[in-house]
């Protein structure tokens, strides 16, 4: 049997199974600014779908969701072929099984600090997503409250940040009041439980769909990749704190003579160690897990 290849995105394949499930499969590409990176991120799709199994875990009570299984066990006929010679053995730890879900045309963002480029928009005009903010915050500031800040999904090019109101226009008002309520609870949860392991979570996006009638958490969930996550003792306003994610790759590409336009310079392996090195720490401590016992793990 031959699972058919329906998208591939920067990082995922999806593939379809049957008329109500998808196959997604991470993998350990990168990218920055928008390019693909030619060098892979050793254990990076693991810790994709690891980290996306732990919230969830944690947030089961609070929304359906759209997994079901991870377990290599449970894969449908026709997955051991996207693994090569290793078989199922070659996408274990980076494939999930899901249900299909009728997803909202908007990218769900709940921010709870003043970073990226909520930052320079605040700089600029003093807004948010066009909402005002108090005079004089500074970058990494803590917002007075989190903030459900939704922006287009672009087929091409660079997602554009879009008003609430926006938001309730292209989905509906029932549906928009429902996606905020919903990605603003789930991310004061995962706030709470990250800063118990000494880690703030900035700001997160969430993919929303549609399952059975009702608003389903889908995607990848409060992953380095989704989700910028600062270590709380590195934390100082005023400041660009490091993150738990591709810092490491992004600050050596910043120094290097590249227009940020494909073919992307060949990343040294140290740069390339340090990035899964990131992503490992987060995921571990994040968790309170190590990622050795997650599928997939090498002998």
């Amino acid at each position: 049997m031959t699972l058919e290849l329906v998208h591939s995105g920067k990082v995922r394949e999806l593939y379809e199974v049957d008329a109500d499930h998808l196959l997604m499969v991470a993998s350990d590409r990168i990218s920055a600014f928008d390019v693909i990176m030619e060098e892979a991120i050793p254990e990076k799709g693991r810790v994709l779908t690891a980290m996306t199994i732990h919230w969830l875990e944690a947030l089961a009570d609070l929304a359906p969701n759209h997994l079901v299984t991870a377990d290599p066990a449970g894969l449908p006929p026709g997955a051991e072929t996207l693994g090569g010679e290793a078989g199922l053995a070659g996408i274990a730890g980076r494939a999930l099984l899901v249900r299909k879900a009728e997803m909202l045309p908007i990218e769900c963002i709940v921010r709870g600090y003043l970073a990226g480029s909520g930052w320079k928009e605040y700089q600029a005009s003093g807004t948010l997503h066009g909402t005002w903010l108090p005079e004089g915050l500074r970058q990494a500031d803590r917002l007075p409250e989190p903030m459900f800040t939704p922006s287009t999904k672009a087929l091409e090019g660079h997602d554009e940040n879009i008003s609430f109101d926006q938001a309730a226009h292209l989905i509906g008002a029932p549906a928009a009041s429902a996606a905020r309520d919903l990605c603003v609870e789930a991310y004061r949860r995962a706030a709470t439980a990250a800063e118990a392991q000494g880690i703030i979570v900035a700001d997160t996006k969430f993919e929303l769909g549609f399952i059975d009638g009702e608003l389903a958490l889908c995607d990848e969930v409060l992953t380095p990749d989704s989700s910028r996550f600062w270590p709380a003792e590195r934390w100082e306003p005023g400041t660009n704190p490091p993150s738990f994610d591709k810092q490491p790759l992004r600050d050596w590409l910043e120094a290097q003579d590249w227009d940020k336009k494909p073919p992307p310079p060949a990343l040294p392996a140290d740069i390339v160690r340090a990035t899964s090195e990131r992503y490992v720490a987060g995921y571990e401590r994040i968790s309170g897990r190590s990622l050795a016992g997650w599928y997939g793990a090498r002998p």
